[in-house]
């Protein structure tokens, strides 16, 4: 670790202030002569450069030690996690033998170190979560929940990084999984504070214009805030005081990111956000007085203030499956203000921000009853193995975001299932079988509809039938991933004796015909029909949409014509023949085909309107319910495509020459003069791969706008009209207007 130049001088202080720190937070956990071992095998490794920087200068060992200090003091792992982030790099670059890691310290470290392994295309910043990744991320989740901390600890470690990043695309890329991945994961187990900051440093980097804004403007509103909050806290201080309970009382700012979400979800100005803070009320109580202590706050609150009681949340007698503990009340404050107050007490508020490290050290992760239940629910998605990457993705991110409701079955049991859950959900969480036969149910004693939503409190008792079996409009009613998984498969199911039943009908037919059917000319003919598969084919004819008698006939006619295409009259000479061995970038040339994630050309895809790209305009993919839609990589809405669809983003390039008409809009501003719109539709006239398609010309004050729609067949012959209009006597800017425009 002395080695010349491995560390500056800066970098070398705050490495030992850093390490003594996480020797400090890790000493009581340690075994004897661990720090010794992790001594020797660190300083062999160092001198075989196992920690150089990255291409963004960030030395690694560094690296290491924030990531460890996050997740020690911050998420409250110990030991043999910590160790194995330790030496998990250079175990993967094969400095150090996993056999060796277990004889020098245990099968636990070595175990975590070989997970950890299993997901080590994640920890390439510069690498997407792509379907294959995705899986292994939650394979190793359901396997061992500490090594999605570890992930979480890194994530957040580059995050605060992420201001040394070079290439911009690189920061926006870990914003983006940061966003829609890694913060709901940090949220699911409790981890509040973490969440919070992923998504502001996410917000930071995707938008730093609006994150800016935001933080300007609580800036400039601190002042009356605190004031504020001091007159509301005030009176209530001394009222516990009063009541001779162990208490601490502050104000809580809400995240930069929470703000955003509220804007954009109300349209309103940051003026019209009146639920700025939250006032949290933390009890010092020992365990056996916690409920009763927390209600009695609550009286002395609302004795003080006015409720609002459809703003009020029990996660004190019902806890979060994540384990968190609150009892959340909205009050009217002076000046006529809703305030929300917390309520809990000190271990509630430690789960709370630390969450399930706190749960380790209160009760032990096997008691975690909500956590096991989850995990459960991950390793049931993974054994769906004909779902696609893409739909398990969306399951789980969308059980990660959901708040929960709670119901009870007719004897009583409480089940938890995510709010927007419907019967359907619900009969799929007791059994499968009673999901697949469920017709109607009652709730709370009335008879109801299997997609009625359900509320929490409600007494569900499914009625079923022996002739019920699961629709495809099914897949419309639940929300939850074990109940989609087990319709869509029961829906795989029946298309596939629909299909074999199907195959014997035509096959009949064709024999009635003494007609011998040819696979291969029949594999053809279900191509050419657009299906995508022969499953769909079948389905087709059993579900009566296609005629057996028709297939037959457009079979023998698809005979016939190739039959008359391959007559000798048409034989070309051998000479004639090229071979076809071309790449995908030779086989583009000379047309507009995009190459899609770096190996497929010819794709269908359509053009968005909100950004109308052209040939030669840096672009990429995003993968819409309407086939892929092809943005510019300066899209206005890019941010928010990664914040919340990140994993449906591909990357896309022109190739070949630009030739077809594309539509694009230029905005010139220029003096008002009637001859200086001849002049500008005189340029474009003489440009000889430029059409103009329409102009609209507005004055105002000796100005004139004038909107010029115009085809053109790439961006360097739209640069060089630009070039040429700005040389246009009297003409101020010109301006390429996007779709919105």
């Amino acid at each position: 670790m002395k080695e010349q130049g491995f560390f500056t001088t800066e970098e070398k202080k705050a490495f030992f202030t850093k390490y003594k720190s996480l020797l400090h937070s890790l000493y009581s956990f340690l075994e004897k002569e661990d720090i010794a071992k992790m001594k020797r095998l660190m300083r062999r490794v160092v001198a075989l450069d196992c920690y150089g920087r990255d291409r963004n200068g960030i030395n690694g060992l560094l690296r290491n030690i924030d990531t460890a200090l996050i997740a020690t003091t911050e998420i409250g792992l110990k030991r043999a996690p910590v160790i194995a982030l330790l030496l998990y790099r250079p175990v993967m670059k094969g400095l150090i033998d996993l056999k060796e890691v277990e004889k020098t310290f245990d099968s636990e470290v070595a175990r975590l170190i070989q997970l950890l392994l299993k997901t080590s295309d994640l920890y390439a910043r510069n690498t997407a979560i792509n379907s294959e990744n995705f899986h292994h991320l939650l394979f190793s989740f359901a396997e061992d929940v500490r090594v999605i901390l570890l992930m979480i600890a890194d994530r957040l470690c580059m995050m605060r990084m992420g201001k040394l990043f070079v290439r911009e695309e690189d920061r926006l890329r870990l914003a983006s999984e940061s966003s829609y991945l890694y913060a709901p994961l940090a949220h699911r187990l409790g981890l509040y504070t973490i969440k919070s900051e992923l998504e502001d440093l996410s917000l930071k980097y995707t938008d730093p214009q609006q994150f800016d804004f935001i933080k300007q403007k609580l800036n400039e509103t601190k002042r009356s805030r605190d004031a504020y909050i001091a007159e509301f806290i005030t009176p209530v201080r001394k009222k516990l005081e009063e009541a001779g309970l162990q208490f601490d009382i502050k104000g809580r700012t809400k995240s930069i990111h929470s703000i955003n979400n509220k804007l954009k979800k109300q349209k309103i100005e940051f003026e019209g956000v009146y639920d700025l803070f939250a006032i949290r009320i933390v009890l010092d109580t020992p365990p056996e007085r916690e409920k009763a202590e927390c209600w009695y706050v609550y009286s002395i609150i609302t004795d003080m203030y006015q409720p609002n009681p459809n703003r009020m949340k029990d996660w004190i007698s019902i806890p979060k499956s994540n384990g968190y503990e609150s009892l959340h009340i909205t009050v009217m404050g002076p000046g006529k203000r809703w305030v929300e107050v917390q309520i809990r007490t000190e271990r509630m508020d430690e789960v709370a921000e630390r969450g399930l490290a706190a749960h380790w050290k209160y009760k032990g992760v096997k008691e975690d009853k909500g956590l096991d239940e989850f995990l459960t629910g991950v390793r049931s998605a993974l054994e769906n193995k004909d779902s696609s990457p893409i739909d398990l993705m969306q399951d789980i991110q969308m059980n990660l975001f959901k708040d929960e409701i709670y119901v009870f079955t007719p004897s009583g049991e409480l089940i938890k299932l995510p709010q927007g859950a419907t019967v359907l959900d619900f009969a799929f969480s007791i059994h499968t079988g009673l999901g697949s036969k469920c017709m109607s149910a009652k709730v709370n004693g009335k008879n109801v509809p299997i997609k009625h939503v359900l509320q929490s409190g409600d007494t569900v008792s499914v009625l079923t039938s022996p002739t019920q079996s699961p629709k495809q409009d099914w897949l419309n009613m639940v929300v939850t991933s074990k109940a989609r998984a087990r319709i869509k498969q029961a829906l795989r199911e029946e298309a596939a004796k629909s299909a074999e039943f199907a195959k014997e009908t035509l096959q009949r037919r064709f024999k009635n015909r003494k007609i011998d059917v040819d696979e291969s000319i029949l594999m053809r003919y279900i191509k050419k029909k657009g299906f995508k598969t022969i499953t769909d084919f079948y389905v087709e004819i059993a579900a009566e949409r296609l005629d057996p008698n028709v297939v037959i006939d457009d079979y023998l006619e698809l005979i016939r014509r190739e039959t008359e295409a391959h007559d000798p009259a048409d034989v070309r000479s051998a000479e004639e023949f090229v071979p076809i061995q071309h790449t995908a970038e030779e086989e583009a040339a000379g047309k507009d085909v995009l190459v899609i994630d770096r190996n497929l050309t010819g794709v269908d895809y359509k053009l968005a309107k909100c950004c109308n790209p052209i040939f030669g305009d840096e672009i990429f993919g995003f993968v819409s319910t309407q086939g892929i839609r092809i943005h510019r990589k300066d899209c206005r809405n890019r941010a928010e495509m990664e914040r919340r669809f990140g994993y449906r983003m591909i990357e896309a390039k022109w190739s070949g020459e630009g030739t077809s008409g594309y539509q694009v809009t230029l905005r010139v501003i220029g003096r008002d003069d009637i001859a200086i719109v001849t002049n500008i539709t005189s340029v474009i006239g003489k440009e000889g791969s430029v059409t103009l398609r329409s102009l609209n010309i507005d004055s105002v004050d000796g100005l004139f706008q004038g909107n010029f729609t115009v085809m053109v067949n790439s961006t360097s012959s739209l640069t060089s009209l630009v070039k040429k209009i700005k040389t246009v006597k009297g003409v101020k800017s010109v301006e390429r207007l996007d779709g919105r425009h």
